[in-house]
């Protein structure tokens, strides 16, 4: 298959994000299957990589983005100046070069440069002292492509969680709960499942906000008022969606794996129990948007940052699945254009195969 064009982004300079990048690339089964371009520093580059030990991993730098070099690591110089890198610290400068990374980035991204990004992890905080404006990534891309039409989407083998909310505060969580919201995102999540991973007829839960589903009403009635209103029209609508369930007996029994895809209310229901269950072995992917972006399931790391500790499973999987759902784009767009043709999806993809054969470390 023709290699697919990764944009990489560096993340915080003062974490790990360098670190499980260089760890990732430097695996010969993951620079089999694409052309990766780090959106950096040249210079910040080696310093990340003179700390990790016995690693064998060389990068050219490249003046323009429309002409790679198909066999190599190609570095695209965001930045010209020195930069103090400060592992573990939180600071501007953190915030300041990640944020002139992914700008570059969906520059690119927008221009038909790259074919997918994969971000590596920033710290909220720094990115604000930096002026970046957005919560997150998923609200970054969604504004940059001027699309309301996004889905947080934790994905691991056998497990995808969505997010109705996603990076508030406890206190706002009830009040955005809207059937609105809640059918938007499961059409969202509905059209994903089927064009970015290969459902035919993908089966939908959604979760409840309160504890036991609000048990009736007796604690709470968003059950009743908007979260069960909304799964009935979506089943009027033909996509196969059961709920509200209570968050904790749905985990906790095992009932999760009955389901393709799962849509939880807020950032926590979701992504604890996901990440109890699949972390380091599953992604962040931002679906509903005209491009395809994934991330690892980790942070910035600061307290690990330059002690060669870290782990670039999680960053290495977010590869692999950015050009899964690449490929599967192109497929169902084929198989869409050409309706009597049928094509298995999943069968063209050896990537999976391939991940679960590299080393763990």
């Amino acid at each position: 298959m023709k290699k697919v064009k990764v944009g990489i982004t560096i993340g915080d300079i003062n974490g790990i994000g360098l670190e499980v990048i260089l760890k990732t690339l430097s695996n010969p089964m993951v620079s089999k299957n694409i052309t990766p371009v780090i959106y950096g520093s040249t210079k910040v580059v080696s310093y990340h990589k003179n700390i990790i030990n016995d690693i064998n991993i060389s990068y050219q730098s490249v003046k323009s983005t429309n002409r790679l070099y198909e066999d190599k690591i190609n570095i695209f110089n965001c930045w010209q100046e020195n930069v103090n890198i400060n592992l573990g610290t939180l600071n501007e400068d953190g915030g300041k070069y990640a944020m002139l990374s992914l700008e570059h980035a969906v520059k690119d991204i927008k221009e038909g440069n790259i074919d997918v990004i994969v971000t590596a992890p920033i710290n909220k905080k720094a990115m604000q002292l930096a002026g970046f404006q957005y919560p997150g990534h998923t609200e970054y891309f969604a504004d940059q492509f001027q699309d309301n039409q996004q889905l947080m989407l934790m994905t691991s083998e056998g497990l995808k969680v969505g997010l109705v909310t996603n990076h508030l505060p406890l206190s706002q969580v009830a009040q955005n709960i809207k059937k609105e919201t809640i059918l938007k995102k499961l059409k969202i999540m509905n059209e994903s499942l089927k064009m970015d991973f290969g459902f035919e007829r993908p089966t939908i839960a959604v979760l409840g906000l309160n504890p036991h589903a609000g048990d009736e009403g007796s604690i709470g009635n968003e059950e009743i008022e908007i979260i069960r209103p909304a799964i009935v029209e979506a089943k009027k609508q033909n996509m196969l969606v059961m709920g509200p369930f209570p968050a904790d007996g749905f985990f906790g029994s095992g009932k999760f794996r009955n389901f393709d895809g799962i849509l939880a209310m807020y950032h926590d229901q979701g992504l604890v129990p996901f990440k109890t269950l699949s972390f380091n072995n599953s992604t962040n992917f931002t679906a509903g948007l005209p491009v395809i972006r994934t991330s690892p399931d980790h942070g910035t790391g600061f307290d690990i940052a330059g002690q060669d500790m870290a782990d670039p499973s999680s960053f290495r999987y977010a590869i692999f699945k950015a050009i899964d759902i690449h490929r599967s784009r192109v497929q169902f767009k084929e198989d869409s254009a050409n309706p009597l043709k049928k094509s298995n999806i999943k069968a063209d993809m050896e990537n999976k195969n391939e991940l679960k054969d590299l080393p763990q470390n």
